[in-house]
């Protein structure tokens, strides 16, 4: 990929406007009536839209034939777990004020919290082996079945997503189309590579 080497920084960047407009937002204090609201359902979003366009990289790669785009996968992995992060560190911190019990009580009570509760904890395992070294010690073939749990993550993304809107759904279902798209786009270049080693 030509200018890789700027890509890389300059997506970076874009991957912090998001909060740099949340921090300008509360800093200003124009987010509205309830700011805590406004920053978890921002948050919360941001890690669904870089959940998805992590999941895209890999079709878009087999589809365009620019193999280096493999080379962003991680990084837009990454932010998914870090804006998933601050969306949780948003709901314990500033929410319930790290009452314990009260977050259990939610999790367990509460459908779209169970969700995306455990969206999140599928998330960890697959941001700590996001690394060259975890897919060295990891082995490639189990690496990959390990990180196909990021479509499982998504769907709990979009679940918990959808359960907590209550009048507008069409933004989760939104993302919801996406990822079956996403889906059917993998199924289908894994079903076609594997006719094509059987041809030859």
């Amino acid at each position: 990929m030509r200018g890789a080497s700027l890509v890389k920084p300059l997506l970076f960047a874009a991957s912090l406007a998001p909060l740099a407009c949340l921090s300008l937002g509360a800093w200003q204090g124009s987010l509205g009536a309830n700011p805590i609201e406004t920053i978890t359902r921002a948050t919360g979003v941001w890690t669904l839209r870089f959940m998805l366009v992590a999941l895209a990289v890999t079709p878009a790669r087999w589809l365009t034939g620019l193999k280096d785009l493999i080379r962003l996968r991680r990084m837009l992995g990454l932010f998914a777990f870090f804006y998933g992060s601050l969306h949780l560190l948003t709901y314990v911190w500033l929410d319930q004020f790290f009452d314990v019990a009260a977050i259990a009580r939610d999790v367990v009570k509460r459908p779209f919290i169970t969700a995306g509760f455990s969206a999140y904890v599928l998330l960890v395992p697959l941001a700590l082996t996001s690394t060259a070294g975890m897919i060295r010690r990891l082995g490639g073939r189990t690496w990959r079945r390990l990180h196909r749990l990021a479509y499982v993550t998504a769907a709990l993304g979009v679940v918990h997503y959808w359960w907590l809107v209550k009048l507008d759904t069409r933004p989760p279902r939104n993302y919801a189309i996406l990822l079956a798209v996403l889906l059917l786009v993998r199924v289908w270049i894994v079903v076609k590579a594997r006719r094509e080693r059987q041809r030859a």
